[in-house]
C-alpha cells in the first residue's frame, strides 16, 4: 500500500473533502496540519511548489489537492497509484 500524506488546515472544505474521499476508498493516510506552524507549511510548499491546501502526496510525490485527487478517482488512475489494481 502506498504511503499517503494530506497537509491541511483548520476549517478547509476542501481538505475536508480530500479525506472524506480517502476515507471513503478506505485509504490510510496522515494528516499534517499546517494551520499554526510556519515551518511545515514552508515545507509542504518546499516540497509540491503551491501554498494551497490540501496538499496530498503519494509515496512522496505531490499529485496536488482535492481536484487533482478527484479527478485521479475519476479516470480510474488513483488505484493503482495506491498501489491498489
Amino acid at each position: 500500500m502506498a504511503e499517503v500524506v494530506v497537509y491541511t488546515t483548520v476549517m478547509c472544505p476542501f481538505c475536508v473533502r480530500a479525506k472524506r474521499l480517502l476515507d471513503h476508498k478506505g485509504v490510510a493516510y496522515e494528516e499534517v496540519d499546517v494551520s499554526a506552524d510556519a515551518e511545515l507549511r514552508d515545507k509542504m510548499v518546499a516540497d509540491s511548489g503551491r501554498r494551497t491546501v490540501p496538499q496530498i502526496f503519494i509515496d512522496g510525490k505531490p499529485i496536488g489537492g482535492y481536484q487533482e485527487l478527484h479527478a485521479l478517482e475519476s479516470s480510474g488512475e488513483l488505484d493503482p497509484l495506491l498501489g491498489r489494481a
